[in-house]
């Protein structure tokens, strides 16, 4: 099979970077698990260039020649791929070009842009899934200037950042402006929402096998009511002093799955297949909630992308269910090429 894995973004060099990171670690599993396709790396730049290097390590994107948009779609249309592996993760890369992959009509794997869209839109993803009956926190969207409506405290956050970008906790009323200010830094909206009092916060994700939609383990993450009472930016991405981006809270010190058995587990299953049904999803979905001391589930947003890397959510917490990467991205590849990709016998 040959494999298409679009990369890149077009409109930020930090997504551009993280795109570039999790799609290395796909390429790099999937050949170190064996399996016999022919990979295709096409990435964007920001400016829009397209470039088809053989590998995503700067020496070869340097090497590759930088294409026009028009020269790329007559080069994608030769290349007769099978199925595309959409790797990015800014908006333009989660809507336009996964639809320009429709136009191509070339299959692959992931949400729709249309669902892409509502789930990277805070504000209007929580609304549809407290139409679903999902507990969400209170909320009002505010741009700079806009009153407080809301009781203290609060978390303000942009409404359609990503990597906790802009997030700030406010206890005290003089620091209100200047958390909407930051938010807006990274969005034309904030959304301000009530604090939910922490117990705990978890992840939960989503997959499709066949027909069937299974929930995976939970991953909790470290916080604490006094010293990290909401996770920020510095929890998920850091760059090393060479400059190189890498992961944050991949170790046991700062996530963990959660025991199936944990009374929360079942809690949060019910409330992401709620999601998952209400925002339209397909293939995955990657769904946030913050757990109030009574252990009521409260949804925050969605992430509706699997990058298929070792490090992906997703892909960690598959390997938890006894799913190993190859079979999850098998059994995704099963859903847009039906006929050579037989839906693996995976246990639920």
């Amino acid at each position: 099979m040959r494999l298409l894995h679009l990369t890149g973004s077009a409109v930020d060099p930090l997504l551009d970077d993280v795109s570039r990171l999790y799609a290395r670690g796909c390429l790099d599993a999937i050949r170190a698990g064996g399996a016999q396709h022919d990979h295709v790396v096409a990435h964007v730049s920001p400016g829009g260039a397209w470039r088809f290097p053989a590998s995503l390590d700067d020496a070869a994107l340097a090497a590759a020649p930088a294409l026009t948009f028009a020269e790329a779609v007559a080069h994608l249309a030769d290349l007769d791929v099978d199925a595309a592996l959409p790797q990015m993760f800014c908006r333009p890369g989660m809507t336009t070009y996964r639809g320009l992959l429709d136009l191509l009509g070339v299959p692959w794997v992931g949400n729709a842009p249309e669902v892409m869209a509502l789930g990277a839109d805070k504000p209007r993803a929580s609304a549809v899934v407290a139409a679903a009956g999902v507990a969400v926190p209170a909320s009002q969207v505010v741009r700079p200037g806009d009153p407080l409506l809301l009781d203290l405290p609060v978390v303000v956050k942009p409404a359609d950042a990503d990597n906790s970008l802009g997030v700030t906790l406010v206890r005290e009323p003089a620091a209100y402006d200047d958390a909407v200010r930051s938010a807006c830094e990274h969005s034309d909206r904030a959304v301000v929402e009530t604090y939910v009092e922490l117990g705990r916060e978890v992840r939960c994700g989503v997959v499709e096998v066949g027909d069937v939609l299974v929930c995976l383990p939970l991953e909790e993450y470290a916080v604490d009511a006094a010293t990290k009472p909401v996770r920020d930016h510095d929890d998920k991405l850091r760059r090393d002093d060479s400059g190189d981006l890498g992961l944050v809270a991949k170790d046991a010190a700062h996530a963990w799955i959660v025991p199936v058995d944990d009374p929360l587990t079942a809690l949060v299953h019910e409330a992401a297949l709620r999601a998952y049904d209400a925002l339209g999803c397909r293939h995955h979905g990657l769904f946030d909630f913050r757990v109030d001391p009574a252990g009521t589930p409260f949804f925050l947003e969605a992430s509706l992308y699997c990058s298929f890397a070792p490090t992906s959510v997703v892909v960690v917490m598959a390997e938890a269910a006894g799913i190993p990467l190859a079979a999850l991205l098998q059994a995704s590849l099963a859903h847009v090429v039906p006929e050579p990709v037989p839906v693996p016998d995976l246990e639920r």
